[in-house]
């Protein structure tokens, strides 16, 4: 008799929410907060698109650029941090399963 098995439950899972409609996208991207950098970044080019001086446009260009490199340079870095903790996660999974076994070994 398997006395580990009778004494597990299974947990249920809530149901995966559905996508936000194009309204509610369109409503957060017109709440976003200026130093947003995603929103600022979708804010800036509508702007550009209205009108402007061409040195301004120019600037906002420039500027825009260099943020994006900046994001780009953060999510690359924040790629990298989560490869490892994957990696680490996978190794103390291993030696969590590995445990495991042992003990469901040394209980028969």
């Amino acid at each position: 008799m398997n006395l580990g098995s009778k004494g597990k439950k299974r947990m249920v899972l809530p149901s995966r929410p559905d996508p936000p409609s194009v309204e509610q996208i369109i409503e957060d991207i017109n709440r976003a907060y200026p130093n947003d950098p995603v929103f600022s970044l979708l804010q800036e080019s509508s702007e550009d698109l209205k009108g402007g001086s061409s040195s301004s446009g120019v600037e906002a260009r420039y500027l825009q650029s260099r943020r994006y490199l900046e994001l780009n340079e953060r999510l690359q870095e924040a790629r990298t941090e989560l490869v490892q903790r994957r990696e680490e996660l996978r190794v103390v999974g291993e030696s969590l399963e590995k445990s495991v076994a042992e003990v469901k070994d040394g209980a028969i």
